[in-house]
This record gives C-alpha cells, sequence and structure tokens, in this order.
C-alpha cells in the first residue's frame, strides 16, 4: 500500500476509487466498506484509496476551544491504522493534515481541489453521517449532485444498504450491503471504545474481527523491571487518551515463530516518577513470562513487536512503594499463567498467517 501525506504528489495515481473516513479501529464495519471500495476500484480499473486524518478532527477542535475532554479516546495509533488498512487490500493511502485550513474549506472548493483535481475521482464511498467542508456544510446530496456534473459516482452506507443514487452508471449498482452487525450491535468506532474502556477484550476481539493489538517498535525506559525482575518491552501511544488502559493477559508476536504469552501493562505508572525517561507519557509495557534466552538483555530494543491483549486483570494501582508493586506484578504474572493455563486449548495453536505478520 502506498502511503501519501497530502494529495500533491506526482506518484498518486491519476484516477482512483476513494473513500473517507478516520476509520479508528479498522474495526469490522469499516472492513466491510473496504471490501466494496475494493470491488468497485477493480470494476473501473482504478486504484482503491482511503482518505484519512491526523489529528483526528475532533482533537483539532477540541484543542482549538480549549476542551482537551471533547477529543476522543483513540483505539489505534496511526502505525496500526496503517497496517489494518493495508492488510485489508487498500492500494493507496492519503493522510491528510486536519488544521485550520483545511477546516475552514468550502465544501465546493473541497470538491474541486481534492477530490477532482487532486484525485480525479470516479468513484465516491461515505458512511450515513458524512458531512465535509467549513462548518459541515457539505452532505451526500451535494456530493451526489456534483458526481452528476462532473462524472463520478456517489455511494454511502447507511442503516439499510448501500445507497447509489444512479443505478446503471459506469457498471451498474453498487450491491446492497448492511453495514456489518454483531449480534444486534451496529459495529461503530463508538461502539469498540464503549467497550474497551470497560475491559470487555472478547467483545473488542468481535467489534474487530481480531484481538486488540498495539505495535511499534520497543523503546528504553528507565529499565526499572530489571531491578523488580520483571524485564519489559515497552511501546509508545503516540496519544494522550487511549480507549484501553490497565493490567492484561497478553501475548507478543515479533520475536519468534510463535506468540510469547506476556503480562502488560498500558497506562501511565501511577507509581512511578512522572517525570521519567518516557516523560510521563502512555506506555505499554509488556513483560514476557518466558524471556527469549537468545535475545539477551538488550536483544530486544529496537524490535517491531505486537502487542495482542486479551485478558484485563485490573485496572492500574497506586502502590505504596516499590516492594508492594513487586508484590503486585508478581501476583499479575501468576494470573496470568493461570489465564493461559485454563485457555481452550484450540486458542493455543492459532497458527500466524501472513495477515498476521507485521
Amino acid at each position: 500500500m502506498k502511503v501519501f501525506r497530502g494529495f500533491h504528489h506526482p506518484r498518486l495515481a491519476e484516477a482512483c476509487a476513494l473513500t473517507i473516513g478516520n476509520f479508528d479501529g479498522v474495526h469490522r464495519g469499516h472492513q466491510a466498506m473496504l471490501a466494496l471500495l475494493r470491488s468497485e476500484a477493480e470494476h473501473r480499473g482504478v486504484p482503491s484509496c482511503v482518505m484519512t486524518f491526523e489529528p483526528h478532527p475532533r482533537d483539532f477542535f477540541a484543542a482549538r476551544a480549549g476542551k482537551p475532554e471533547l477529543a476522543p479516546q483513540r483505539i489505534a495509533t496511526l502505525r496500526d491504522k496503517l497496517s489494518e488498512l493495508k492488510r485489508c487490500g487498500v492500494d493507496q493511502c492519503i493522510i491528510m493534515p486536519f488544521n485550520a485550513r483545511f477546516a475552514s474549506q468550502s465544501p465546493d472548493d473541497f470538491i474541486r481541489e481534492v477530490l477532482l483535481d487532486g484525485l480525479g475521482v470516479r468513484y465516491v464511498l461515505v458512511g450515513d453521517d458524512f458531512r465535509f467542508g467549513a462548518k459541515r456544510a457539505g452532505d451526500y446530496d451535494m456530493l451526489v449532485a456534483s458526481g452528476e456534473v462532473h462524472g463520478f459516482d456517489a455511494a454511502r452506507m447507511n442503516s439499510h444498504e448501500i445507497s447509489d443514487p444512479r443505478p446503471g452508471m459506469r457498471g451498474g449498482p453498487s450491491p446492497a450491503l448492511p453495514p456489518f452487525r454483531h449480534g444486534r450491535l451496529r459495529v461503530s468506532s463508538s461502539a469498540v471504545r464503549e467497550v474497551l474502556t470497560r475491559g470487555a477484550m472478547a467483545e473488542a476481539a468481535q467489534l474487530l474481527g481480531r484481538p486488540y493489538a498495539v505495535s511499534g517498535h520497543v523503546v528504553k525506559g528507565a529499565q526499572l523491571g530489571r531491578e523488580l525482575d520483571c524485564r519489559t518491552l515497552n511501546l509508545r501511544f503516540c496519544h494522550d487518551k487511549p480507549a484501553v488502559m490497565g493490567i492484561f493477559v497478553a501475548q507478543v508476536w515479533g520475536l519468534g515463530e510463535q506468540p510469547l504469552p506476556a503480562v502488560a501493562s498500558m497506562g501511565v505508572r501511577p507509581t512511578l516518577d512522572p517525570n521519567d525517561v518516557n516523560g510521563g507519557r502512555v506506555l505499554l509495557e509488556t513483560h514476557c513470562l518466558q524471556w527469549p534466552v537468545h535475545l539477551g538483555l538488550e536483544g530486544g530494543y529496537g524490535k517491531i513487536i505486537r502487542v495482542e491483549l486479551l485478558q484485563k486483570l485490573h485496572d492500574e494501582r497506586q502502590y505504596d512503594g516499590l516492594d508492594a508493586l513487586k508484590q503486585g506484578i508478581a501476583q499479575d504474572r501468576e494470573d496470568a499463567r493461570l489465564w493461559f493455563a485454563q485457555r481452550p486449548s484450540h486458542a493455543h495453536t492459532r497458527r500466524q498467517t501472513t495477515r498476521d505478520r507485521i
């Protein structure tokens, strides 16, 4: 998958089938949308393209209003979002910097400058709540009307079906496809955030179509884990408000052919000095229950790993000193070992596929 910052790049295809959205989590609803996008792109002989935003538009408006509490919890880092989009078979992804200029762009300018001149869209697929342009003045009807004038098809996914206002145009109607539902619940990023906040990791896996995971390069911390007899692999989560925090049973991909059982902490480490080497940022610290001997003390640094959070043990706790912290860690390790021992046997044999590889 080709990734571009903005759309002024000579390597961009001259035409595309496009969908637009934040795609936080790339959950099963997103996956259904991307499958349709790929089908429509193939039918037209153009690349499939996702336009997404960084920062999240709600992050931008919350910061501008001086109300950080309005920013959404983040399910995934940009790295993991791009990884999942690639796994879904997207040909190219445009990361639009959401800034004051972009936020003030009129709907007409967005259509002309971005969709037509920038990307040469032949097909645009959007969600049922899609709005665009300054003050969210642009809507789906405006997109359809523009498509009729400029020669591109517009479709949207709503609570009933994929709506194509012009059946029979350039390849026929889009197939009716309801948004993905799990049981009675309509899958959405908000629903994923809610179950992650509750620590319901099995429910989250159902909505995402995979275990919830964070990946990245292993970075150095304060190396306190050695003193606590609990060496950790540290990943930075580059957002202040992760959707999930606490202590988890986990497994680690990327240090061998099979995943390694682990226990992990996602949060701000309330027992430790907030001015440590990671600057008080959100950190995912993962302790492998059986450390790979071949890595030695330093062998994990710089490696790209993927940590799947399988079961929440408890929220972060404020321990009364390092001795109490050490006892708490020992209990977490024991609880994680017990969870793996009681895990259904078929879960142990999950094979790493091409889609799992980093």
